[in-house]
């Protein structure tokens, strides 16, 4: 495992995620997750299961000082008072008294950026949270969140896959110093059909998936969340770190982004996406 550091955070560079985990796959899975190696989990409030995310980090075996958590704020508690009420909840949720790193989920035009990133500055500032982000920011409002933040951003998380260029977003958050947190990296399972894949995959000696992961990872300052309710898949997606991919082999991978490669952009939540260079 290695770590990304961003604005002085020490972000350890694959994540285990539990988008659309129901409660009981995450008792079971977070804590084999953390057995095998993984030392950063990411939730959100939207989830719902924050609790269990607790309740298997609380019983792992694994010193929470050790373990990396992320949640998110739901776009519904963006206002000021909703908002120190919803950490509130998440903490007590969670059982922890702070967590790694707090992000905005989704852009909300109700509420102004400048309230948003207040409420995330005052949470920090309480101790509650020790970094703060964002998700699914397009590069304006990631820079006006940098404008309007008086602790450092660190990053953003976005859909990042073989399909969806992402460099000028990318580009944007190396050059403030905030890592780029990649979810979708399987592409809602379109990748382990692609012959390309396949091909750098069998010359590895590799799963498609480690191939992906390892991709998202070793590109500078990228963060890749890894998702499963599967132990054996659980502990293969960890093994990333005993090979590199070639030049040849990330350019390819490269190669593979689309136009129409985007999957999650749903309406009244998705900002004006930034276009591909």
């Amino acid at each position: 495992m290695h770590t990304v550091t961003a604005n002085g955070a020490s972000i350890p560079a694959l994540g285990f995620g539990t988008f659309r985990m129901p409660g009981a796959e995450v008792l079971k899975i977070v804590p084999h997750a953390l057995k095998v190696g993984f030392r950063h989990v990411d939730t959100a409030q939207i989830y719902g299961n924050e609790a269990e995310v607790g309740d298997a980090i609380a019983t792992s075996g694994v010193a929470r000082g050790d373990i990396f958590l992320t949640t998110k704020v739901w776009v519904e508690n963006y206002k000021h008072d909703a908002f120190h009420a919803s950490v509130d909840e998440s903490l007590k949720k969670l059982k922890t008294d702070y967590v790694d790193l707090l992000l905005l989920h989704w852009p909300n035009e109700a509420v102004s950026l400048a309230e948003q990133i207040g409420a995330l500055n005052a949470v920090k500032e309480a101790g509650k949270v020790r970094h703060i982000g964002v998700s699914n920011f397009n590069t304006h409002l990631m820079a006006e969140s940098v404008k309007l933040s008086k602790a450092p951003i660190v990053t953003n998380q976005i859909e990042y896959h073989p399909y969806l260029n992402q460099d000028i977003v990318i580009a944007a958050a190396r050059k403030a110093g905030i890592a780029v947190t990649g979810y979708y990296g399987m592409a809602d399972g379109k990748v382990f059909t692609d012959p390309v894949l396949k091909d750098i995959a069998a010359r590895h000696g590799k799963s498609v998936a480690q191939i992906v992961l390892r991709w998202l990872v070793q590109q500078d300052d990228v963060i890749a969340l890894s998702k499963t309710v599967g132990k054996a898949r659980a502990a293969e997606n960890f093994a990333i770190f005993d090979f590199a991919l070639s030049a040849d082999d990330m350019a390819a991978i490269h190669g593979l982004a689309k136009a129409n490669g985007r999957i999650v952009s749903p309406d009244g939540l998705a900002p004006v996406w930034d276009e591909a260079a």
